[in-house]
């Protein structure tokens, strides 16, 4: 539907290989491959097959293989840092030892209930194998859904977040790392407990799957609320015209994915300057991806919210805003955008902001402009 699939790393059976590397690219491959030829042991520690027959016949074999690039729970004790480096370990073999199915990790950041929870169970339905989500809320909160549910122990380990900080790309961070961690996870996009899908499934995961960018809204605008944000202070390693904002619902590949997660130079400059009233989630990625990764970026979000009433906060939708021609219009805005270089009017496949009285009339249009 959406065009030929973007060469990946294949798996054996099938699939292709491909893609070129940078300076910083090269430099990544080699400190990844140091890391991960010396640090084995860790985790395929040698004393638990010491006394196991690998064909599974007899002794305790421990996790496998199987549980290192699936892993069965979201639960660990890792430090951020120590998840971030096992995050980005890449491998350089050209197969993968398995059939490697190709995944959309949904990354939801919440502060507590997700009230569009049936919504996205009704979305996701019927399509197991084929996505992963990943919850991002307060610590120890405890979301209350069903064992069926495919946001039931999905919660990963997570801190306090405040709005405005950098502790919102720490959470960003922590996200993607998390899912990194399933070696199937291919694209990435961050969500909320507001946001909702526009298209059904199987649209939304080869729109995203044979894409060959990412999707993150970068631009600089002379303006307070863009340029003006830009501190001196981190010149000279990012200058005032490569400062970017963007929406801070990005949507990444998992080469960038790790790009993001495995920079600590350009994170740190930002903890240290972008502050006060600066937002660094609405410039962090944006910026870092300009300075190095800008052909692989569409530079657009695709999660439409309204801006229109100003402030600094977008429109908020309830029960009597949401009707089949709403939807419509959230699909077909008159927007044109890019699409694997080609034109078309599909340019958001997710919506921003919607108040939790939406959710009955949204239900109802399941069925039909939805359809899922």
């Amino acid at each position: 539907m959406w065009g030929d699939s973007k060469p990946m790393l294949k798996s054996r059976g099938g699939g292709g290989g491909g893609g070129g590397a940078d300076e910083e690219g090269d430099y990544f491959a080699n400190v990844s491959r140091y890391y991960y030829n010396s640090h084995t042991e860790l985790f395929f520690p040698t004393a638990t097959y010491s006394s196991c027959d690998r064909r599974g016949a007899t002794g305790d074999c421990g996790p496998g293989f199987k549980a290192f690039v699936h892993p069965p729970t979201l639960a660990h004790s890792m430090t951020d840092d120590e998840l971030f480096w096992r995050a980005t370990l890449v491998p350089t073999a050209e197969e993968f030892p398995f059939q490697r199915v190709p995944k959309v990790a949904f990354l939801f950041m919440t502060r507590g209930p997700l009230p569009f929870a049936p919504l996205w169970e009704r979305f996701f339905h019927g399509h197991q194998g084929l996505f992963s989500v990943y919850l991002h809320t307060i610590p120890d909160y405890k979301l209350n859904v069903s064992k069926t549910s495919p946001f039931y122990g999905r919660q990963i380990p997570s801190e306090e977040v405040s709005w405005g900080s950098i502790t919102l790309v720490d959470a960003e961070k922590r996200l993607l790392a998390n899912a990194l961690l399933d070696f199937s996870n291919e694209r990435f996009v961050l969500l909320s407990e507001s946001c909702i899908p526009v298209f059904n499934f199987p649209t939304v995961y080869e729109y995203l799957i044979n894409s060959e960018q990412s999707f993150v809204e970068s631009y600089n605008i002379d303006t307070p609320q863009s340029a003006g944000r830009y501190n001196r202070r981190m010149a000279p390693h990012i200058l005032p015209e490569q400062w970017r904002k963007g929406s801070e619902w990005f949507e990444l590949n998992r080469e960038l994915a790790v790009r993001v997660v495995a920079d600590y130079k350009y994170y740190s400059i930002f903890r240290k300057h972008c502050r006060p009233s600066c937002y660094p989630d609405e410039h962090y990625i944006p910026t870092y991806l300009h300075l190095f990764h800008g052909s692989l970026n569409a530079n657009r979000t695709i999660t439409w919210v309204d801006w229109s009433r100003g402030g600094p906060h977008p429109a908020r939708y309830g029960a009597g805003n949401i009707n089949v021609d709403f939807i419509k219009a959230i699909r077909n805005n008159g927007t044109q955008c890019l699409y694997n270089s080609k034109h078309t009017s599909v340019c958001y496949l997710f919506a921003r902001k919607f108040a939790p009285s939406a959710l009955g009339p949204l239900m109802n249009l399941t069925s039909t402009v939805l359809d899922f």
